[in-house]
């Protein structure tokens, strides 16, 4: 039976990737392998504990954040967000999604925390990102996924934003990324903490995510790989050193896609939810109704079959997708995750204690997953 180091070993050696980190954990039992390098000139070998670029991993631990301030009745689900974000408290809407961005009519109703936590804020990317209500979020620096120092800080960020129309009314369809970099805005205007603080102390730490955060210090850069992209001639070309972009706190924390972390550290933060909330030695952080929300689809059919660039047909839960049918080899119900543009992607099954990590390091060049993932996923969700 082929193995998971030979399945990454393959694709490493075809020059795919340049290395990648798999860890897979069920029953109890923990398998983590680590094949290639770091950099695509073969000097530092990757190791379990390489930091890589989580990108849209990022999303799961922010609505698990959020949902903290949920369980502690400090918000609730259906709390108008323009009460803590007065910048949202009356968008507009282009009339129609390919209207232009000045025929706008009032929203309909407020903007709420679950439309952030189930992505149909409004704001986001839809899968024609040609229409003109979407250019905004890229010209005026509020979305640029693989460079964290480009937005600014979130009070201007903010502002701006308020100043680009929503594409759908709140609440009427399903729309790509924005409404997690809102979770993370809202999650420190609740708390009154800026979000690194708040995931450091409330997640982070109590997890022992020692490796998890928005930048890298310089006392770890050794340990993180570079950014890759394919380049026109077939190879690979840096897109960031490990000394470039995350080697900086970045002004704008995007809880959409701006962490950096290791295999064992989104692990820790798996376990977290596969043991109902509660962390190894007893302590509660999310309450088991919160990481139910968490891992339930909360979209109906046409929203999944419209969103297919995205989602293959997932639903969506709170910070990633819900698998609903078992419509590929790997796609099994109830599986809860997500992937991330620079090479990544980690899924739980609460139903059978599954949790499967896989790290690399180069960016996507479309929604669709490359053919690493979809080996990696049908390795690891057979029975």
């Amino acid at each position: 039976m082929t193995s998971l180091g030979d399945i990454l070993k393959t694709h490493v050696d075809d020059g795919t990737v340049p290395g990648a980190v798999g860890l897979v954990s069920r029953g109890g039992r923990t398998e983590a392998v680590a094949v290639g390098h770091a950099d695509t000139e073969g000097t530092t070998p990757l190791a379990r504990d390489s930091v890589f670029r989580i990108a849209s991993l990022t999303k799961p631990l922010v609505a698990a954040a959020l949902m903290m301030l949920v369980d502690e009745g400090r918000i609730a689900l259906a709390d108008p967000v323009g009460t803590w974000l007065p910048e949202l408290a009356s968008p507009s809407v282009v009339r129609t999604p390919d209207a232009p961005v000045d025929d706008v009519v009032p929203a309909t109703r407020p903007i709420t925390v679950i439309d952030l936590l189930t992505s149909r804020t409004g704001y986001g990317f839809p899968p024609d990102f040609s229409l003109p209500a979407v250019a905004p979020l890229f010209s005026e620096g509020l979305q640029a996924p693989t460079h964290p120092q480009v937005p600014p800080a979130p009070d201007e960020w903010l502002a701006r934003l308020s100043r680009v129309p929503l594409l759908h009314q709140p609440g009427a369809a399903w729309l790509y990324h924005t409404s997690s970099d809102l979770q993370g805005a809202l999650i420190a205007r609740v708390s009154g903490r800026p979000l690194p603080e708040f995931l450091a102390e409330r997640l982070f730490d109590p997890l022992g995510m020692a490796d998890t955060g928005f930048h890298v210090p310089a006392a770890r850069l050794n340990r993180f790989t570079g950014l890759y992209r394919p380049g026109p001639d077939g190879g690979l070309e840096l897109a960031d050193a490990p000394d470039g972009e995350w080697s900086r706190p970045p002004a704008f924390p995007s809880g959409g896609g701006g962490l950096v972390s290791t295999a064992d550290d989104w692990h820790a933060f798996a376990r977290l939810l596969l043991a109902d909330g509660t962390t190894p030695d007893g302590r509660r952080l999310l309450s088991p109704a919160a990481i139910r929300r968490m891992t339930t689809n909360h979209l109906p059919f046409p929203e999944r079959r419209a969103n297919r660039a995205f989602l293959e047909g997932q639903g969506w839960g709170f910070g990633g997708s819900v698998d609903v049918t078992p419509h590929d080899p790997w796609n099994i119900p109830g599986r809860y995750g997500w992937t991330g543009g620079t090479g990544t992607t980690a899924h739980i099954v609460p139903s059978t204690g599954l949790c499967a990590i896989l790290l690399t390091q180069v960016e996507a060049t479309s929604a669709a997953p490359p053919p690493l993932m979809r080996d990696f996923w049908a390795h690891t969700t057979r029975p």
